[in-house]
């Protein structure tokens, strides 16, 4: 505590009067105040010390409202110093070993470094208190800050501890490339090194240290982040122009251009980085996709008129339907592939366990998927993984009514996203690789009906290409113009 109670009382209210303005801009609203600690009752020398253990509680209560998130967004550049000073002289006093608490001080001490009162003010050489090392500027202007606080010294383990600041402020400069530095760890080694400190995080030498630290990382993580973020919108805006809206796959999920446009660098580098770290490790791990296995080859675009479900797309421009079958990535496939099994199970559980009658009519998400008597027969069966004769017949039709139910789904996908260019194009997309898949599906089939001599399982695996044809045909419509449709039996 400070020794005179009238110049505690002036810090506080310094620090409730930010409190309540961050409050209020934060609710749209006013914060309501406590009976005494309004500012003009505070400007009374009447009972100071009642008046500052209400202060005190008011305090922390505001304290639990305000997140370092909070904090960190408004600290700017045209914040008074003198109220930065005020809240840290606040912390310090109490010293609260939290991680809340922690990270507020560790960024008003940071703030405080990185805007200076006198442009230059830290760089210039310090003096010595014992007449041997000299003291870093801002360490000097943290002992000045605090020197009415109630500070032990350090002791040898604290200092050795303090010491890594350095060889991490060294280690994290080598890194030029995000995902290298984020790979490192060295922001939770940093983290768990500021917890070991328990209560010396407090000490001016620690607080400066850390500002230092802070402020060196910061510039160049920031450059890093920027850098990636820079990269992956260039990604996604070339990507947009060829048509396509599939970024890649980060964590299982699909990445788009949509995610990409709503990706606010500036925001995310203003919340704390606790919070934001997984957020930042998902750029950097699309950034690091991408760079490995770019979504597109460069193909020039050519308008097209869309007819039937694709009518009000046409004011987006596709590539070349071809162009862009070439252009399907094996992980396109690979990704597709999984949701053609999930389709054969689902349909496989529905028919072992549905009642004979209806089991020919598998409910799907926007329509009934209608199975021939053998599709229901190879869907009961247990032999489509056998290296037979049968098993090959009810593989080839398993994925043939799998290829159509997923792309029958995909275009009343498309139809539902007319009005949204990105969201279409995603559903484009997948019914391009669909196209792809479905030209190895019929490949197989006509292996398979090579080795059948007529009869009733060449019968059934011709009805079940019949539909795939068709379903071929109306995806074609769909993305080509339409004097370039190739026929549903010829031309792929």
């Amino acid at each position: 505590m400070g020794e005179d109670p009238k110049w505690e009382l002036a810090i506080l209210a310094t620090v409730q009067g930010f409190y309540e303005k961050l409050l209020q801009e934060h609710l749209d609203g006013e914060v309501p105040v406590p009976a005494g600690l309004e500012a003009i009752s505070l400007q009374s020398e009447d009972n100071v010390h009642a008046t500052l253990l209400s202060m005190h509680r008011w305090l922390r209560l505001l304290d639990l409202a305000i997140t370092p998130a909070m904090l960190r967004r408004a600290l700017t550049p045209d914040t008074d110093a003198e109220i930065a000073e005020a809240m840290l002289r606040y912390f310090i006093r109490n010293q609260d070993t939290s991680d809340a608490k922690r990270d507020k001080t560790d960024l008003v001490a940071t703030f405080l470094y990185r805007h200076p009162r006198v442009p230059g003010q830290w760089e210039r050489h310090g003096y010595s208190l014992d007449g041997s090392v000299p003291l870093a500027p801002f360490e000097i202007a943290m002992l000045e800050i605090l020197a009415d606080a109630d500070v032990p010294a350090l002791s040898e383990e604290q200092m050795q501890l303090l010491r890594q600041f350095d060889q991490l402020q060294a280690e994290a400069g080598k890194f030029r490339d995000l995902n290298a530095l984020l790979e490192s760890g060295i922001i939770v080694r940093v983290r768990e090194l500021k917890q070991l400190l328990d209560t010396a995080f407090y000490h001016p030498s620690v607080l400066a240290t850390a500002a230092l630290y802070n402020t060196t990382f910061g510039r160049s993580f920031d450059e890093l982040f920027l850098k990636a973020a820079k990269e992956i919108k260039t990604f996604a805006r070339d990507l947009e122009e060829q048509g396509g809206s599939i970024l890649g796959n980060v964590d299982g999920m699909d990445v788009t251009v949509e995610h990409v446009s709503a990706l606010q660098e500036s925001e995310l580098l203003r919340i704390d980085y606790g919070t934001a770290l997984e957020k930042f490790r998902r750029v950097s791990k699309l950034r690091k996709a991408l760079q490995e296995h770019p979504p597109l080859r460069r193909v020039p675009p050519v308008p097209i008129r869309m007819g039937g479900i694709g009518a009000k797309a046409d004011r987006s421009r596709l590539p070349d339907l071809e162009a862009m079958r070439a252009a399907v990535t094996p992980q396109q496939i690979s990704s597709e592939e999984g949701k053609l099994a999930k389709i054969q199970e689902s349909v496989r559980a529905f028919v072992q366990v549905a009642d004979a009658r209806f089991r020919h009519v598998v409910p799907m998400r926007y329509f009934n998927l209608i199975l021939t008597p053998a599709e229901v027969t190879a869907f009961s069966a247990d032999d489509h993984e056998e290296k037979s004769a049968p098993g090959y017949v009810t593989h080839a039709l398993l994925r043939m009514t799998a290829v159509c139910a997923r792309m029958t789904t995909e275009l009343e996908e498309l139809r539902r996203t007319q009005n949204s260019p990105s969201l279409w194009r995603l559903h484009a997309d997948a019914l391009v690789v669909l196209l792809e898949i479905e030209r190895s599906v019929q490949e197989n089939v006509k292996r398979v009906l090579a080795t059948l001599e007529g009869g009733a399982q060449s019968e059934a695996i011709q009805t079940s290409l019949k539909k795939l044809h068709d379903c071929t045909a109306l995806v074609r419509r769909t993305l080509s113009p339409a004097d370039r449709v190739i026929g549903a039996t010829g031309g792929r």
